[in-house]
């Protein structure tokens, strides 16, 4: 393919993975594998801490949360390894994975490929033109289930050992399921903004063995474009504090201790979709607490969110002052006191 043709950016990082990127470097035996995540140590700034570095692979994204501080999908990570642009390293794909180059070509008029190959060649762009974003990629909804998991069991011991109550437990419609796909896990039902259920989360109850992950996702949902309890959340009274945790049970027991208005990532990143989701239902003078869990990614995370939310309202950041404590682990009479002090 020509380097001065059109690349469609959407159609490279679709035909590639992480993995064959990472295969293609000679450092895939580097990383570890849970779940559907690997780990491993930064291959950017050459770090050598083997949980610095993770990969999505069901998402085929990466972050790194030590040096780099920031990630990015497959061309972002070619482009950065070989220091050269988003366009040479789509064209570099397309060499090394042996792509076909029709399919990987841009289409449309010629007024939009001059925008696309002023993006590709990080030219500035003309004043009079209209500048589209050619990398970003339209979230596309979750469907909503046409079944409910009802038959689980609300009273399992492993939920009363992450301090839940019986009211919560039926409040949030989690429970122990016994059969299907989420046999032998806890199921967390997800709604989307309009209360649909779109996806069952299913936590191993207790500390699984190296092989199981912790936490199980159907194939196919796209966790990055929910919020967990955001549907109930953006019923709360505009001017209360919306604070932003990690995990499921962090929300679930913020929630129970009487702060109704908050949310979780299901991770310590936010995507632009959730980032968007939390722009729709804000103002200017809104207040955001972003209550990450005291480790390494969560201290990154919280600044990346800090950073992108501060555009659109008013952001404080909790820091515990003990290292790994994680928001689940808060007092009542604490949370309290955090959230009189946000405002």
């Amino acid at each position: 393919m020509p380097k001065s043709s059109f690349v469609d950016f959407k159609a490279v990082k679709a035909a590639i993975t992480m993995e064959q990127v990472l295969e293609h470097y000679g450092i895939l035996d580097q990383f570890k594998r849970s779940g559907d995540s690997l780990s491993g140590p930064c291959p950017l700034h050459k770090g050598s801490n083997p949980t610095q570095f993770r990969i999505s692979t069901t998402k085929n994204i990466w972050n790194c949360f030590s040096e780099c501080k920031h990630g990015g999908n497959t061309l972002d990570f070619i482009a950065e390894m070989e220091k050269i642009s988003i366009h040479a390293a789509a064209l570099k794909a397309i060499e090394w994975f042996k792509l076909d180059p029709s399919e990987m070509a841009a289409s449309g008029t010629e007024d939009e490929n001059q925008e696309v190959a002023d993006a590709q060649t990080n030219e500035k762009p003309k004043p009079a033109a209209k500048r589209p974003s050619v990398t970003a990629e339209k979230a596309v909804p979750n469907t909503p289930l046409k079944f409910r998991l009802d038959k689980l069991e609300r009273e399992h011991p492993y939920l009363k050992e992450r301090g839940l109550t019986l009211e919560t437990i039926v409040d949030f419609g989690i429970g122990f399921c016994a059969k299907g796909m989420m046999a032998g896990r806890i199921a967390i039902p997800i709604h989307n903004p309009d209360g649909g259920v779109v996806a069952y989360a299913g936590r191993w109850p207790g500390e699984p063995s190296e092989d199981t992950p912790k936490y199980k996702l159907p194939q196919g949902f796209r966790k990055s474009a929910e919020l967990f309890n955001f549907d109930r959340a953006i019923k709360e009274p505009k001017d209360k504090p919306l604070v932003i945790v990690e995990g499921f049970f962090d929300c679930m027991k913020i929630h129970q201790n009487g702060w109704r208005k908050v949310v979780a990532l299901m991770g310590a990143t936010m995507s632009p979709s959730q980032e968007e989701l939390i722009r729709k239902h804000t103002a200017r003078n809104s207040h955001v607490i972003v209550m990450l869990d005291e480790n390494e990614a969560g201290q990154a995370g919280r600044e990346d969110i800090a950073c992108r939310l501060s555009r659109h309202c008013f952001v404080k950041v909790h820091e515990f002052d003990r290292p790994e404590a994680e928001p689940e682990h808060l007092a009542a009479g604490d949370l309290q006191g955090i959230l009189e002090g946000a405002v």
